[in-house]
């Protein structure tokens, strides 16, 4: 199918995938659309016939919450809150999450407990089918009260405010609504709120970074198993006998892929000089094995958060109540990201010991990778570009979660720095992805310098990739490569039963 439907399942990171890179459209399932009205319904009803203050939809909000709003002021105040909040700077978030913010907050409104109009989310919905992109900012956001000056960012075209990314154009929101003939939504009483609050910035961060790290997890235990042949490694260590022994979910994988990576190969039939490797080599299952495990537990918290409610009040119909909580703080993510950016980092710090040794001219292997070494310099200096990275992501992955600063004239006393936490993350996998990309570039050129063959799987990689990185025999500009070396495994098309 190229449609998903909204309301019908919960959102699993299977789908998710599948409807961002299957561009899959987004419907809204009849039921939700009733739940969608019957809340809206009954928040207007709410508000004629009492006289209760209801935060964020009669009042102020933050520290304002005890200043009453008069009924005609009620649209005004939502507009207000969505201006006053796109307090953004810094660097564009990135389309894809952009994309994913918008299908979460959609996913989250279409539970009923928002109370806001069916035309708001099914122009959400037009606009992700549309590729109507807001521009964000990935400053701003304290990952409580919701990820509210990314979220109004993301809110601003709803009203004709903002700029968009429009047939891969920036184009102010004003001109694309008259383009395409579409008037702004007049926000009604609580729908601002219920647009800004909620966790879907952090979220959309965590969901792609998932992704990502699933992939990367996979390729560090292939290119590493690249390296183990290339630095003529031993293979009993990846035996299940010794891993049954302390049988961690993640280890056994690990120690399962490198196998299947080594079957039949030449290289590890002859017999061996050395009796045992570095721990870089030897301790691939434990090291990656433990990351693969913070993986699924990450996978496991965010799982239930893209299929929470987390703006506020929430509106019980049924229950007849209208609660004012806290599920917008992010805490849960923060302290989840700020583990999986640690989870993430080790794998280019295993990533990058190896690359050293494949460079130190041990086993046989000339120093550097390159024949003629002295004229040459050969791969001296990747090995210290990926230090560089490394040391960068252990700067990244102090806690942001750890944090607080009072806000909002201290009502808003404790904060997760949970969007800090999310982008921190996002440039630890960033960096992890380089590095193993240039353990990769090590790896090839190690085994070009081996008489056996590897296994058939090890040597069909790495005959497509020297289609794009040619074995270096003499120096030449090695940005060049490493470049390469990323965008081949970008573009390296992973089978999602395999991660």
């Amino acid at each position: 199918m190229d449609r998903y439907i909204i309301g019908k399942e919960k959102l699993t990171i299977s789908n998710i995938r599948n409807i961002l890179f299957q561009n899959k459209k987004l419907h809204l399932d009849v039921n939700a659309k009733k739940i969608i009205s019957e809340s809206r319904n009954f928040l207007n009803k709410k508000i004629q016939e009492s006289k209760v203050p209801f935060y964020g939809i009669n009042t102020g909000f933050g520290s304002l919450c005890n200043t009453t709003i008069e009924e005609k002021d009620l649209e005004s105040l939502q507009r207000n809150l969505v201006l006053s909040h796109a307090c953004g700077t810094g660097d564009l978030v990135p389309k894809e999450i952009i994309k994913i913010m918008m299908l979460l907050k959609i996913e989250a409104l279409s539970k009923g407990y928002s109370s806001v109009q069916l035309i708001t989310v099914e122009r959400l919905i037009e606009m992700f089918n549309n590729d109507i992109i807001p521009l964000i900012y990935q400053q701003g956001s304290l990952g409580a009260s919701g990820d509210l000056a990314p979220l109004a960012h993301m809110s601003l075209f709803l009203i004709g405010e903002g700029k968009v990314y429009y047939n891969d154009k920036v184009r102010d929101s004003a001109e694309v609504l008259k383009e395409i003939n579409w008037q702004p939504i007049i926000l009604q009483s609580k729908e601002g709120l219920a647009l800004l609050n909620g966790t879907q910035f952090m979220s959309a961060y965590g969901i792609w970074s998932i992704i990502k790290s699933q992939k990367l997890s996979y390729l560090a235990d292939m290119i590493g198993a690249i390296s183990l042949e290339g630095f003529d490694g031993r293979g009993e260590c990846f035996d299940e006998l010794i891993h049954l022994l302390r049988p961690h979910k993640g280890q056994l994988k690990t120690a399962a892929n490198i196998r299947d990576f080594l079957l039949d190969s030449s290289i590890q039939k002859k017999e061996k000089k050395y009796v045992q490797d570095p721990y870089s080599f030897r301790c691939i299952p434990q090291v990656h094995g433990a990351t693969k495990d913070v993986i699924e537990h990450v996978l496991d918290i965010f799982l239930v958060e893209v299929n929470s409610v987390t703006d506020n009040p929430n509106v019980f119909t049924k229950e007849d109540k209208i609660i004012s909580g806290g599920n917008f703080h992010g805490q849960p993510l923060a302290m989840a990201m700020d583990y999986l950016a640690i989870a993430i980092a080790e794998l280019g710090s295993i990533s990058e010991r190896r690359t050293y040794h494949l460079i130190s001219g041990q086993r046989d292997l000339p120093s550097f990778l390159v024949a003629n070494s002295g004229l040459n310099s050969g791969l001296m200096i990747p090995q210290y570009t990926a230090a560089s990275i490394v040391s960068q992501n252990k700067q990244l992955c102090t806690p942001a979660s750890i944090d607080s600063i009072v806000s909002s004239n201290g009502q808003e006393d404790h904060v997760s720095m949970g969007a800090n936490a999310a982008t921190k993350l996002f440039k630890v996998i960033e960096n992890t992805e380089r590095i193993l990309a240039i353990e990769l570039f090590n790896a090839s050129q190690a085994l070009f310098f081996r008489k056996e063959k590897s296994s058939d799987f090890i040597e069909n990689i790495l005959e497509i990739y020297r289609k794009d990185v040619s074995i270096v025999k003499n120096d030449r500009l090695l940005y060049i490569d490493i470049d390469k070396s990323v965008s081949f495994l970008q573009n390296l098309s992973i089978d999602e039963h395999l991660i």
